[in-house]
């Protein structure tokens, strides 16, 4: 059953009632309190043009534990070279447009509509929402962001116009940021080479909710 939601109410209903492909609730709308409480809920927006906002919670979480995190010799390489200087939250609308507009292969279109850039670049404006930069001779090359939630890092999306600089910014996350779990949210076989898994919904809970704090 998909529950529509009350504009005047940010609550979500049970995520153990979500459809197969993890579909939970439809509506609503991309306020900061709202999406923050999605995500200490473990429930994130995805939806498109065509369609009203979608709230998603999959019965299996695609994330990666950075302890698990798979580095190749040459991307060891590659960042022991210095090539890329990377930064956090020094450009977060420039990533956020970058990973709207970059090709991704097998992917028409983008799902980071203009509203989605906004209210994500508001929530970074609360201290929210963070963003890792991937910077070539003075040029942003690569990156990605999320939401914090606790020790647990939502990922939202990431860019690449240079190889290897989205994996550059993903493993500078998982080395020095301390997180529990990075939350990849859709399966892609580029982090399965990277260490990703699934894990069920219900441990994915209870490692969100052994942080210090849901959001912050």
């Amino acid at each position: 059953m998909i529950f529509r939601l009350n504009d005047d109410d940010i609550e979500f209903p049970p995520t153990e009632l979500a459809e197969d492909d993890g579909l939970l609730a439809v509506g609503g709308d991309l306020s900061p309190q709202r999406l923050l409480n999605a995500y200490s809920l473990g429930i994130f927006p995805w939806y498109s043009e065509e369609t009203p906002i979608l709230w998603y919670s999959p019965h299996e979480r695609f994330v990666l534990f950075p302890h698990k995190l798979k580095i190749s010799k040459s991307m060891r390489q590659l960042l022991k070279s210095g090539k890329f200087r990377i930064t956090e939250d020094q450009a977060f609308p420039e990533v956020i447009k970058a990973c709207a507009e970059v090709e991704r292969k097998d992917q028409p279109g983008t799902w980071i509509l203009d509203e989605m850039q906004e209210a994500y670049i508001k929530l970074h404006q609360l201290g929210y929402a963070h963003s890792i930069e991937v910077w070539y001779e003075g040029r942003l090359v690569g990156g990605l962001y999320g939401v914090k939630c606790g020790n647990v890092f939502c990922g939202e999306s990431m860019f690449s116009k240079m190889s290897n600089a989205s994996k550059t910014a993903l493993v500078w996350l998982c080395q020095n940021k301390g997180y529990n779990l990075i939350d990849c949210q859709v399966h892609t076989e580029h982090l399965e080479s990277m260490g990703a898994e699934f894990i069920s919904r219900e441990e994915y809970m209870e490692i969100l909710y052994s942080g210090e704090s849901k959001t912050a």
